[in-house]
């Protein structure tokens, strides 16, 4: 669905600003339409845009049982990464609302005397046989019949004290074409979705509060008189390096595009004002002759778009020249980036995270004949690798590479973590 009418382009705000007076199938294709066309990019902003549409799909879709809740959530993901495959924050919040629905489905959220149906009687299914047994025999407990007491209704089971499942109907049960529920269905769906919105807001706020988590750590690791190189500095970066100027004094080698140069608005300035209002010094290089200022640098510190489960970082173009120029001298390499953008994702190929924009700002058509003569590449986002990096300092600290997989475990359900969401979609 296209963007509203009113002649302006819409963005993050704009977009959330529509959802509560649109449908959810509305809000889906809304958002995909402004990820397809860039209006919603970069990790903060397609990371929430995704968490508050999954929101609505959560509180406003008819949904009966948690399986129907997944697989709904499942396919809304599959469509947002479709969308903006190189945004990895996208699968990162579908995989992370997948884990949160699951954990608070396993929870004990049963209520037997709201969710029983009039007169206290159910229906068996015919293929189940009742034993007669004793009034005063306790029925065993539903972990001794494995996968048959996550198949079966916990309503039906708790409704009949007298009844025992024989070891015949189990089987009998487990062997209908369609796949079992492996969640309970007497789980009290308004107290579930009540608790998956909280979760989805929390998730939100945690995404909104990184860099003021992030900057607590620039004390330790920006020392007075240090030189550092940062490239093209994101928000996060921006922050991390304010708060160590405030109290502080060291210099800063901001490497810009050489293609940005005519620009005649510093995209910079406040950040450069911040810097020296504190006695630090800030310094504009261009992004060649790299090796010729690293000799002199101690740190390079890189704002990350993505982190890969095997410790590599998708950055803005440039960056990864400064990583390995870095790596060569023998230079301290720290990325900032928050927990979100932690990503199960281990694609076997790096080029599979390289980002290919437009080439117009290198050449146009006023450029005659090379234009039809000469195919023009123009790099938005690159990998570096983890060889190259020598911290990763997220809004819950400082770690290593081989700490990352720690993170992974803590935020995402093994169920999800391999879980495809390209489908049919990837090429």
């Amino acid at each position: 669905m296209g963007p509203p009418k009113g002649g302006y382009a819409p963005d993050l705000d704009k977009f959330l600003d529509t959802l509560k007076s649109r449908p959810v199938d509305a809000s889906v294709d809304f958002l995909i339409s402004l990820l397809k066309r860039r209006q919603i990019q970069g990790s903060e902003s397609c990371a929430i845009a995704t968490a508050r549409v999954l929101l609505q799909v959560v509180a406003k879709d008819k949904w009966i049982d948690v399986d129907q809740l997944i697989g709904r959530i499942q396919l809304v993901g599959r469509k947002l990464v479709a969308a903006q495959p190189h945004e990895l924050v996208i699968g990162n919040i579908v995989k992370r609302v997948l884990g949160l629905i699951r954990d608070e489905a396993s929870e004990d959220r049963n209520d037997i005397a709201n969710d029983s149906p009039p007169g206290g009687t159910t229906t068996l299914p015919p293929s189940i046989e009742t034993v007669p047994v004793e009034k005063s025999i306790r029925p065993p407990s539903l972990a001794a019949f494995g996968s048959f007491a996550r198949s079966q209704s916990m309503f039906t089971l708790l409704s009949d004290p007298d009844f025992i499942p024989s070891p015949s109907s189990t089987s009998q049960l487990g062997s209908g074409s369609s796949t079992p529920q492996r969640y309970p269905q007497s789980t009290n769906v308004q107290a579930l979705k009540s608790e998956v919105i909280d979760g989805i807001e929390e998730i939100v706020d945690e995404i909104r509060q990184v860099d003021e988590q992030i900057q607590n750590y620039a004390d330790i690791y920006i020392h007075p008189g240090d030189y550092i190189m940062v490239h093209q500095p994101s928000r996060t970066v921006q922050r991390f390096l304010t708060r160590a100027a405030s109290k502080r004094k060291f210099t800063v080698l901001i490497v810009v595009d050489p293609s940005a140069s005519h620009i005649s608005d510093d995209p910079y300035a406040s950040f450069r004002k911040a810097l020296t209002s504190g006695g630090s010094t800030v310094v504009n290089i261009m992004n060649v002759g790299l090796m010729a200022y690293m000799s002199r640098v101690d740190k390079v510190i890189l704002g990350a778009r993505a982190i890969t489960s095997t410790g590599g970082v998708v950055v803005d173009s440039g960056a990864a020249a400064i990583a390995r120029a870095a790596r060569e001298q023998g230079r301290t390499v720290i990325v900032l980036g928050g927990v979100y953008k932690v990503s199960p994702d281990s694609r076997s190929h790096q080029e599979a995270f390289v980002e290919w924009g437009s080439p117009s700002k290198y050449v146009n058509f006023a450029d005659g004949r090379m234009v039809g003569q000469v195919k023009v590449r123009n790099v938005v986002a690159e990998f570096v690798s983890s060889e190259l990096v020598n911290t990763y300092v997220t809004n819950l600290g400082a770690h290593s590479k081989d700490h990352l997989h720690g993170i992974i475990a803590d935020h995402y359900n093994d169920e999800d973590v391999n879980f495809d969401l390209f489908g049919k979609t990837q090429r």
